[in-house]
């Protein structure tokens, strides 16, 4: 079994280590330290919208791009930072964005 791998904030992650994650807490310069930490170890990597918006956009980008290890971009717990609209983005992308 394949055990999913979260990078974010204390109250968020106490919520994924419930239900089995393997949990890094980072915020600023340490998330891309643990961001890096969980490319290696997983195959799902949940990362929050805050934590995400530390790291490099590049290589943010790049990472979730390759799809292995799957890269989602996830709210935290208070909803702080929202991560973006991905159906919007299809949207708009696809030219039917209204």
């Amino acid at each position: 079994m394949t055990i999913p791998v979260f990078v974010g904030d204390e109250v968020t992650a106490s919520a994924w280590r419930l239900i089995g994650a393997r949990t890094f807490v980072a915020d600023g310069d340490g998330a891309a330290k643990a961001f890096d930490a969980a490319l290696e170890e997983a195959e799902l990597v949940l990362v929050t919208a805050a934590s995400a918006a530390a790291l490099d956009s590049e290589k943010l980008d790049a990472a979730v791009r390759r799809a292995t290890p799957l890269v989602l971009v996830v709210p935290d717990a208070a909803n702080r930072v929202v991560p973006p609209d991905l159906d919007k983005a299809v949207d708009r992308v696809l030219g039917i964005e209204q």
